[in-house]
């Protein structure tokens, strides 16, 4: 399991088929978190890209699920009741998404569903959502998620991960403020980069931004280096590269090893220590706009997320034994922003749904949400930071 910020496209994997009741508890395709005797169980349905391409978004996504349904169980539930967790791997694949959920609705008959780690299998099961009249929270970024192209918002389905609507407008900001007006963009070639692409398309004239360069590489990308070559011809001010963590990484190295000695920037979908890890000294200075949680340490006491942030960092490293990511905060949170819901209106869908869109002013992990009938992922740029890698971590940079 995974989410690239929720992010981009899946990689394929075979299909398998949906798995019998005996199966799901045994089987690495699904996971059942069996709630303490006591009253009859609420179901809530996840599925998270925990292998495959994106897992480096959806692992810590499942991780930080599970260890909320063990906290909230051990406090009793939901009103006496347990909350029962059925969760699928979809393995970064939208064919396994869409089966993961099917299986959810018709089988399982949760009240509920979050995940889709990544754009392309969080659209891929909107339909089956939207039909069925299940509530959905994503964790993915795109914002045809919520909104699709012909404007009108989904009824059922809502999402946790800032939209790159939002995330390419506070890029463009950082553009603009360094006088880094001609830029090459490069993005993966999924739901998440053409997203990506799109929102930048749109809104650079805005902001007197030129691409004089761009590009697509894949996910599954290991030299881009003839692609970057074209690049530099280019001459550009500024790198923007949009992917998540794994081909960002390559990328990333690539970009060092051509000898390029401009400012890299990066989407949100980069906000996980691994990438750190998979892209070693290249990633020192690459600029990103992320949520505050992998700078929660260094934010100033005034700031409203902070406290929520830091109990959530010191929940998880003691459970896990290391540092949360952005993708898992936007697990915490539509869990969270769920289970109030569920706690105020109780298990009817349509209630739940009611309940959801009428959020206001929670303080989660990716923002302060505030949702409405034409808002479904009810947060602003004001919810992303700027931040850079120096000398191996995550720093704050600004507001």
């Amino acid at each position: 399991m995974v989410a690239l910020g929720g992010c981009g496209g899946g990689q394929s994997a075979n299909t398998a088929k949906p798995q019998t009741p005996a199966e799901k508890s045994e089987s690495p395709g699904a996971a059942v978190e069996k709630p303490p005797a006591a009253g009859e169980p609420i179901k809530i349905g996840a599925f998270f890209s925990a292998s495959g391409g994106a897992a480096p978004l959806g692992k810590p996504e499942l991780d930080t699920v599970r260890m909320l349904v063990d906290e909230l169980n051990q406090k009793g539930g939901i009103g006496g009741r347990p909350v029962e967790l059925i969760a699928y791997d979809d393995k970064s694949d939208q064919n396994e998404a869409v089966l993961a959920v099917k299986k959810l609705i018709e089988s399982d008959k949760v009240a509920a569903i979050v995940g889709g780690t990544i754009s392309g299998n969080s659209l891929a099961v909107i339909p089956q959502v939207e039909k069925a009249g299940v509530p959905y929270l994503s964790v993915a970024a795109s914002r045809q998620v919520v909104r699709p192209d012909d404007g009108s918002p989904r009824k059922w389905t809502f999402k946790t991960a800032q939209g790159d609507d939002i995330v390419i407008d506070k890029v463009l900001e950082f553009l603009k403020e360094q006088n880094l007006t001609k830029i090459a963009w490069l993005n993966v070639a999924n739901a998440y980069g053409s997203s990506g692409r799109a929102e930048f398309e749109r809104l650079a004239p805005n902001y007197g931004i030129e691409a004089v360069a761009k590009e697509e590489f894949e996910a599954t990308v290991n030299d881009a280096k003839a692609m970057l070559t074209r690049v530099k011809k280019a001459n550009p001010q500024a790198i923007v590269v949009w992917g998540t963590v794994q081909e960002s990484a390559v990328v990333t190295k690539n970009i060092r090893e051509l000898g390029f000695d401009v400012p890299v920037i990066e989407s949100h979908g980069i906000g996980n220590p691994q990438f750190i890890q998979l892209a070693g000294e290249a990633a020192e200075n690459v600029v990103f706009p992320i949520g505050r949680i992998v700078v929660a340490d260094q934010l100033p006491d005034s700031d409203p997320q902070k406290a929520t942030l830091l109990e959530y960092k010191k929940a998880y490293e003691a459970k896990y034994g290391t540092a949360p990511s952005t993708f898992g905060g936007h697990a915490w949170d539509a869990f969270q922003i769920l289970i109030a819901a569920i706690e105020k209106v109780g298990t009817d869908p349509g209630a739940i749904r009611d309940a959801i869109e009428g959020t206001k002013n929670f303080v989660g992990i990716t923002g302060v949400f505030n949702f409405s009938p034409d808002d479904h992922t009810g947060l602003t740029k004001d919810s992303l930071v700027i931040a850079r890698v120096k000398n191996g971590a995550f720093e704050f940079v600004h507001p």
